[in-house]
């Protein structure tokens, strides 16, 4: 017995051992773990994922997975789980929890928490009909049992799309365009207002476009900003968070070999041919910088001589723009080049913004990534249209690229728009966002417009106007068939000190030099945008999803109000804050384009991501490129593919 104790205790301090070196060091035998390069765990491995098992086997390992134990070890008492048609996966093992349900707060605490949770999901609900976005059929079915009322699946409202353009037809055709309906669309309080003639206009007298005014917004912000600040919700919604992800750790304990098996028994389909969508890159960083790059020696060579710049009111060719620069394209390298973000940028938004300036040269930005420039924004064009060819080429890979829209003056949209229909920038496997920065304080103090009522206008009436009347403005009216959505774009964690409430000025009454906090942007963004989506549903027209950049930085209240108005959002990095606001995500399967790169060269370092966590807790998220140029590091343009690949390793 001395002998067997005296081994015990050596083999007790060994795995003690094993346990407190570091990790990076360890070279005991752990009972805890096995080395990845073990040839048993192999064999294993090989064994399971190469062998079909008979069928008597199956039909006994699935019925096992029907089953569970429960009771003291004494005595173990077996249940029979009736598992739903769509859950009768062969050869996967489902746990189940039986018995009295337990939501592990007391009964006044959960009733409280429902309760909330419910009214939270009402809203969102609400705003998402209106807008035309989507709501979840199963989250909606549930409401519907509890307000007692039958649920009708042709309720359920969805955007719709400008559909790909047939064998033959040419996307820029504007035969077809509908006719003129005569209607008036003037701005009053910020929102865009549509009346059957001017009479009618003169007098407030608006078509009946529904959409919740300020004041129910503020009350509605309200009531959530109290909802993810109560203390029995944050517990409840923290538990059940916890409990949702070990419900997925416990099924890739169970299943994961089974999951590979399948993976591999499955035909004609991998990571690189399954489809992929990139919902968030920019389109003036869509390329990688090696693509930059070599266009810019390429143009060099072709288009030395041409005029291509205005420079201090003289007009030069490439070679004297270059020369005025002390530069030559010859000598550039992606390290010259200078548009990749590192760690310098971190926490520095201006530095990167900086990185948009090839060699840091606004002038060399103005001529390969602006689409109003001296020569029509033919090389911004052409680049795109190159990536876009890499996308076709890849068969599988769909973008979503972002142009932006100012506010400055109502042409911007006339301008885009001929660009887009002039370089016949199409491709069936791009759609187009418009973003719009958040930037009015710079525009008021260059005297740009009077006040923010006026930038509102100028982003949103000439749409309006083409609604209503497309023939008006063809290339305008072609390019919105394309464009799919809007998005709100800047630094969310520069601090306004502004909090939109009842007292707020409304638009036309801030005149000031100071910029709206985040929730006033998006608060006039959708209502504009819910009220445009019920006239171009009318007018049997695609619709616009509204879809900003949310929860980067700054204040939760960001995803907050996007909680209530957005149909997804880009990053959502800060829902790790707040748990009431993200079961309230993940209740709504409201979608987050992440982007786990570039947050780790702006806000948040890659390890700390939670990209995976929301995964495994049931969140919809999907991976997004935000700007190839500044953070990829592949040579070639099928950057979704390749940066899915570097972070599924």
């Amino acid at each position: 017995m001395t002998e067997t104790d005296d081994k015990m205790r050596a083999f007790a301090e060994q795995v003690f051992a094993s346990e407190t070196k570091d990790e990076n060091i360890r070279d005991e035998i752990s009972m805890f773990d096995v080395a990845d390069d073990c040839p048993i765990l192999h064999h294993e491995m090989a064994h399971h994922l190469h062998t079909d098992d008979d069928v008597e086997k199956r039909k006994k390992r699935h019925e096992r997975s029907r089953t569970m134990a429960q009771g003291a070890p004494a005595a173990i008492e077996h249940w029979e789980v009736d598992t739903p048609t769509y859950l009768e996966v062969p050869d996967f093992q489902r746990v189940a929890i039986i018995g009295d349900y337990a939501s592990g707060v007391t009964m006044d605490d959960f009733e409280l928490s429902c309760k909330g949770l419910y009214r939270a999901l009402t809203i969102r609900e609400k705003y998402m009909r209106l807008a035309f976005q989507r709501f979840p059929r199963t989250a909606s079915k549930y409401l519907r049992d509890i307000d007692g009322e039958p649920f009708k699946p042709d309720d359920q409202l969805q955007p719709v799309f400008t559909p790909p353009p047939k064998n033959g037809e040419d996307p820029f055709d504007t035969k077809n365009l509908p006719k003129n309906l005569g209607y008036v669309a003037r701005m009053k309080d910020g929102v865009i207002y549509v009346y059957n003639d001017t009479a009618a206009a003169d007098k407030h007298q608006p078509k009946d476009l529904p959409c919740p005014d300020y004041a129910t917004f503020i009350d509605d912000m309200n009531f959530l900003i109290a909802l993810i600040a109560q203390g029995p919700t944050k517990t409840y919604t923290h538990r059940r968070l916890k409990f949702l992800m070990s419900k997925f750790n416990v099924h890739e304990m169970l299943n994961e070999m089974e999951e590979m098996k399948e993976l591999k028994m499955n035909p004609h389909r991998d990571f690189y041919n399954c489809r992929k969508v990139d919902t968030h890159i920019h389109a003036a960083a869509c390329m990688n910088q090696k693509h930059l790059l070599r266009f810019i020696k390429k143009s060099y060579r072709v288009d030395a001589d041409r005029v291509v710049h205005n420079l201090k009111g003289k007009e030069v060719t490439m070679k004297e723009l270059f020369q005025s620069l002390n530069l030559h394209p010859y000598d550039l390298t992606v390290d010259s080049l200078d548009v990749h973000a590192g760690r310098q940028t971190f926490q520095r938004f201006d530095k990167f913004n900086a990185k948009y300036n090839p060699v840091g040269a606004s002038e060399l930005r103005d001529l390969y990534l602006k689409t109003e420039n001296h020569i029509s924004g033919e090389y911004f064009a052409t680049i795109i249209k190159e990536v876009a060819t890499d996308l076709e080429e890849a068969k599988y890979q769909y973008a979503e690229p972002r142009l932006s829209i100012y506010g400055c003056n109502p042409n911007e949209w006339t301008k885009l728009s001929s660009w887009f229909v002039k370089h016949r920038v199409f491709s069936p496997n791009l759609k187009w966002m418009i973003q719009v920065p958040r930037i009015y304080d710079i525009f008021r103090g260059r005297n740009f417009v009077p006040h923010f009522g006026k930038m509102l206008e100028n982003i949103f009436l000439p749409v309006y106007q083409a609604t209503i009347d497309p023939q008006s403005n063809p290339e305008l009216s072609i390019f919105l068939k394309h464009v799919t959505g809007f998005d709100s774009v800047d630094d969310e964690s520069k601090h306004s000190g502004h909090m939109f409430s009842t007292k707020s000025p409304k638009p036309e009454e801030w005149d000031i030099v100071k910029n709206p906090s985040y929730t006033y942007y998006i608060y006039y963004m959708y209502a504009n945008i819910a009220k445009l989506n019920q006239l171009r549903r009318e007018r049997g027209m695609n619709t616009f999803t509204f879809r900003p950049h949310c929860g980067e930085a700054g204040a939760v209240t960001h995803l907050l109000a996007c909680f209530m108005t957005a149909d997804n959002i880009s990053h959502g990095l800060n829902l790790k804050k707040s748990p009431v606001l993200q079961y309230l995500y993940f209740l709504s399967q409201l979608p987050i384009a992440m982007s786990p790169l570039s947050n780790n060269s702006l806000f948040l370092e890659y390890a700390k991501n939670p990209l995976l966590e929301f995964h495994k807790k049931g969140l919809v998220v999907s991976l997004s490129t935000d700007d190839p140029m500044q953070f990829s590091f592949c040579h070639s343009n099928r950057g979704v593919s390749l940066l899915c690949l570097a972070l599924s390793s």
